[in-house]
């Protein structure tokens, strides 16, 4: 498929008139004949032919975006420019969104379109009567050759043109069919990739298709023939899913709960994860798209409406639980996928609950054993997936992966184990349970269930390895760090008004940036960040740059508990007395009353380093890490708190803000 709906050389463009330039456009289209875009076309292209009667080069008209699902208005090649339009045909202001538009049109390029990485880009906003303003030709502080938007009438576009094409005056060319055939490798975020799977039940055309990337398809391929093969042969399954932080997990058990939602063959499937603000935000930005698109058709659909369907794709897995605690009944779906499965409870922790909170005396499973022993109810097949992560258990009577294991074992001997050989490593802590398994169950290791690359950072696929070496004190941080610090910013600083400066530097268009902390971060209050102040994670995820309850205020902070399977564009990681740095290993640290407390537990020492690795995961394009100077006048925030963690990260090679 063309991913423009028109193109030409300009010479050639000026030669047609307005009716054959739209015709093509609407039959490349498939449109239709659309009167809503007639106007804004033909518009467009009279104030082109009048702007272009000068030059030579390229025209695209409608030039697509598929990450985002729009298109440019216009995509205009002279010389060594590339020029991304967006036109406003009638509008007298230069508005903010409308800015942002075109700004993330020109981002996304710049990120994702392989031969827009070393070209000049310039995005211009023509807002065709407004006020005619000086021309500023700014370049950002990211040295990218992405310039800032330019804001042009349509009577001073010709002007705009001829001053960018004098400011970067050279004698290269870029060659136009190159560069619109050039690969195009995006990395959606986990929202954009939701809300694409519910839609169009396919992202193939939203995500990365390179050598790396290839993992996710294999994954799901293979987890896609599991659930075939459990069906056709009448079988019980469960399989263990493992990944580095980012590597799209969440993205494989969404993927595959789409594809097998066949109600009438009985093949349906459930997305269930125990993260309440994952689940949340996803299912507020599946609502609030499905209300829009019906909108854009002329249908009013009410919120309360379109979530309740979007309920039966992704699920609180709690909710689940209880409607099966309810109802003896096999469950309506076939195949269940737990996300973060690690953070499920173990025995203790649900049996106390079940006593307290739902009045059941004597309940006698693991959270992992009952929602096994649902599935099993079916008396011809089911399969369970467990999207694994290692090192993120963050939260009191999380059991961990082994509990599962565990599980199978003592209850479930006839269901079949395909285990990620991943599994194996110290951070999943479930060597000892997997040597018992397999003593007693049919067990099958494939590495088609181990996601290797992180693909949240699309700038450095390595990040996740750096933090795992940070915090596990591992020499090998400093080459690592040295490896992608010319791809991926990091910096570090003892100001935290420095570090909010840095992030809306850094942060383009609709970029979004927020500032993130362990929730054991109490001593942070000096710099107005209270982890006792409650913020309600979908606002702070979903809303805008007008709303003070976004993250992009920089006035409330997430923890590791909103944040967790969700991430930001740009992160400020503020480090608290909590967690400190020592040659003989971490330091750990609660706040108890009005002083710091030693963690003695190993389990609760695990859980806030485990949070770090949550909250320093969470930036796809760059972080700022801010370690407070402290104050000696105050006992609960001496500098010797900070400075051993502050110096570490400095001798790592991190630059200092």
């Amino acid at each position: 498929m063309l991913n423009y709906y028109y193109s030409d050389t300009i010479s050639d463009f000026l030669a047609k008139s307005q009716e054959t330039i739209i015709g093509e456009i609407v039959i490349n289209g498939r449109l239709g004949h659309i009167n809503t875009e007639l106007l804004a076309w033909e518009g467009q292209i009279e104030i082109l032919k009048d702007v272009l009667r000068d030059y030579d080069g390229s025209i695209y008209f409608e030039f697509s975006i598929p990450r985002m699902g729009k298109r440019v208005d216009c995509l205009l090649i002279i010389k060594n420019i590339v020029f991304v339009i967006e036109f406003k045909i009638g509008e007298k202001e230069y508005l903010n969104n409308n800015l942002e538009q075109v700004w993330d049109y020109a981002l996304d390029l710049k990120n994702f379109h392989k031969p827009s990485h070393n070209q000049i880009l310039v995005p211009i906003l023509v807002a065709t009567e407004a006020k005619t303003l000086p021309i500023n030709i700014i370049t950002t502080s990211h040295d990218d050759n992405l310039v800032n938007p330019i804001k042009s009438t349509s009577k001073n576009l010709k002007f705009c043109i001829e001053s960018v094409l004098l400011f970067f005056v050279e004698n290269k060319m870029i060659d136009a069919q190159d560069f619109v055939k050039g690969s195009y490798s995006p990395t959606p975020t986990i929202i954009e990739a939701a809300v694409s799977l519910y839609n169009n039940h396919n992202v193939d055309e939203i995500t990365r298709s390179d050598a790396d990337a290839t993992n996710l398809k294999v994954t799901t391929k293979y987890i896609s023939e599991t659930i075939d093969f459990a069906k056709s042969q009448q079988k019980k399954i469960i399989c263990f899913v493992t990944g580095v932080p980012g590597a799209g997990k969440t993205l494989v058990g969404l993927k595959v709960a789409v594809e097998h939602l066949d109600k009438e063959n009985c093949n349906t499937s459930v997305f269930l994860s125990g993260n309440k603000p994952l689940v949340d935000v996803l299912q507020e930005a599946l609502t609030r798209d499905k209300v829009l698109n019906e909108k854009l058709k002329g249908i009013k659909l009410t919120k309360k409406i379109a979530r309740e369907s979007v309920k039966t794709f992704i699920q609180i897995i709690h909710h689940y639980r209880d409607e099966y605690l309810r109802d003896p009944k096999a469950p309506y779906d076939h195949v269940a996928i737990f996300d973060e499965a690690q953070r499920a409870w173990n025995k203790d922790q649900t049996v106390k609950f079940m006593q307290q909170k739902k009045g059941i005396a004597n309940f006698q499973y693991s959270e992992p054993e009952f929602l096994i022993s649902c599935l099993d109810r079916h008396q011809d097949w089911a399969v369970i997936i467990c999207l694994v992560g290692g090192g993120q258990e963050i939260n009191t009577g999380e059991a961990g992966i082994s509990e599962w294991i565990e599980a199978v074992k003592n209850k479930f001997p006839f269901w079949e184990t395909r285990i990620s050989p991943n599994l194996f490593d110290s951070e999943y802590n479930a060597l000892e349970a997997i040597k018992k398994l397999q003593l007693k169950n049919n067990v099958v290791f494939n590495a088609d269930l181990h996601l290797s690359v992180s693909m949240r950072s699309f700038r450095a696929e390595n990040v996740s390895r750096l933090i795992k070496e940070i915090l596990d004190l591992d020499s090998g941080a400093k080459m690592t760090f040295s490896n992608l610090k010319d791809k991926y910013p990091l910096v570090i600083t003892r100001d935290i008004k420095l570090a909010k400066k840095w992030l809306k530097e850094k942060a383009r268009g609709s970029e979004r940036y927020g500032i993130v902390i362990s929730s054991q971060a109490y001593r942070l209050k000096p710099l107005a960040i209270d982890v006792k102040s409650p913020i309600n994670h979908i606002n702070w995820f979903l809303d805008g740059k007008d709303d003070i309850r976004s993250s992009f205020f920089l006035e409330d902070a997430a923890t590791e508990f909103q944040v967790q399977g969700l991430e930001l564009d740009w992160a400020c990681v503020v480090w608290d007395g909590d967690l400190r740095y020592s040659s003989n290993g971490w330091k750990s640290f609660s706040f108890v009353g009005n002083k710091w407390q030693n963690i003695h537990k190993d389990i609760r020492r695990k859980y806030l380093i485990n949070a770090y690795r949550v909250i320093l995961t969470r930036a796809r394009q760059g972080m700022v890490l801010v370690i407070p100077d402290g104050d000696i006048e105050d006992n609960t925030r001496q500098p010797e708190f900070y400075d051993s963690s502050y110096n570490y990260l400095k001798n790592i090679g991190i630059p200092v803000l």
